[in-house]
């Protein structure tokens, strides 16, 4: 079976789960309106999903308050049956969701997913004088070189998605305002920004404010205080948030200036490789893409993902595709790598992959510069 005809077959098999799901749940919130648990001996419907149904205790939980705001408001349903409500996202809907609302609130949980859907809730309904307090507590760590420590501290919520210093024609979240319109390529519904790290928490209070949870070393711990000290003219009495957020502005100005993005950009000089790609080409790539991975779907519009985007050569250079504005676009590094295969074949890409304790047997070309092979250390990226 084809690629094709195993996703049309996922697909249906898709829409039927969630037709189950919103007849279970019709269903299940008419055996709850009419109290018939307690002809069952339960105390609550919760009881009974739990004990009769064998379902766990947070599957449970999630059907029961499922059912109470279908019984509240039945427009939940059509949302879950073709899928633009995610069944995970309903306990938070049902924070701010009232018969009053639900035309202008609904439309805002559509293709969200639990942890954005707590973000939407923290906006409608904001936790009340959310404390501003920084907290770090010494927790056992099995290995005594890492010396684990929990950070919790308040931050502002800022979208990742931005760079330090966009250039004056990109519009929010790095699309450039000339290519925002009909025929601009469509972005997957909510492309990862980048990958998510391990060990975090992040809570939302309110529309701006964020809680952030993590596990950090003596050795950041050290650092911290040197920087605050290192700061202490500049930002007396800074806060933890300040002093990191110094620190992430240092970080990604130089990596805009490394893609190009840089307010006056120096005179190109000469390249002296013929795999290089000028700043001028870099700066104009970024910007026209938006800062997204540009490999198309076979759904229909783009990847769009920001991390570890790498500049690619549609017509790979070892096939004497030059370093051309026309000819470069930014695809993510996984994306990148799919394109040395098809520009090189699985067979020739194959033989240069890497052991399992790293080690790489060769050198291949790839699409991008025709002298490394994909995921190689000298690879050149683009953030």
């Amino acid at each position: 079976m084809h690629a094709r005809d195993l996703s049309a077959r996922l697909s249906e098999l898709l829409r039927r789960e969630h037709e189950s799901m919103a007849d279970f749940l019709v269903a299940l919130a008419d055996f709850d309106r009419r109290h018939l648990w307690r002809d069952l001996g339960h105390a609550n419907l919760f009881s009974f999903l739990h004990r009769d149904l064998g379902l766990s205790k947070g599957a449970a939980f999630y059907r029961k308050t499922a059912a109470e705001l279908v019984q509240r408001c039945p427009e939940v349903i059509e949302p879950l049956r073709d899928g633009r409500l995610c069944f995970t996202s309903v306990v938070e809907l049902a924070k701010v969701l009232t018969p009053e609302n639900r035309d202008e609130v609904l439309p805002r949980f559509f293709h969200r997913s639990k942890r954005e859907a707590r973000e939407v809730v923290a906006e409608l309904k904001p936790v009340e004088a959310p404390p501003r307090r920084e907290v770090v507590t010494a927790v056992r760590s099995p290995a005594p070189s890492a010396a684990a420590t929990v950070v919790e501290l308040p931050v502002a919520a800022t979208d990742a998605t931005v760079p330090a210093q966009p250039p004056e024609s990109a519009a929010p979240g790095g699309w450039p305002a000339e290519h925002l319109d009909a025929n601009s390529p469509r972005v997957a519904a909510h492309a990862p920004s980048s990958r998510e790290a391990r060990g975090e928490s992040v809570e939302p209070l309110s529309a701006d404010l964020r809680r952030l949870h993590f596990n950090v070393s003596r050795r950041f711990l050290a650092k911290l205080a040197a920087a605050r000290d290192a700061l202490s003219h500049s930002h007396p009495c800074a806060s933890t948030e300040e002093i990191l957020e110094v620190g992430l502005d240092l970080l990604l100005a130089r990596s805009a200036k490394r893609k190009g993005l840089v307010q006056k950009p120096l005179a190109e000089r000469r390249p002296s490789k013929p795999e290089h790609i000028p700043a001028e080409v870099k700066r104009a790539v970024w910007i026209r893409d938006g800062g997204r991975c540009q490999y198309p779907l076979d759904s229909g519009g783009i990847c769009g993902s920001t991390y570890q985007l790498e500049f690619d050569h549609r017509k790979a250079q070892a096939l004497g595709g030059p370093p051309t504005i026309k000819n470069i676009r930014l695809l993510c590094r996984a994306h990148n790598q799919r394109a040395a295969r098809e520009a090189f074949g699985d067979a020739l890409m194959d033989r240069y992959t890497r052991r399992s304790n790293g080690e790489l047997l060769d050198s291949a070309p790839t699409a991008r510069t025709g002298t490394q092979p994909p995921g190689a250390v000298k690879k050149k990226r683009s953030g």
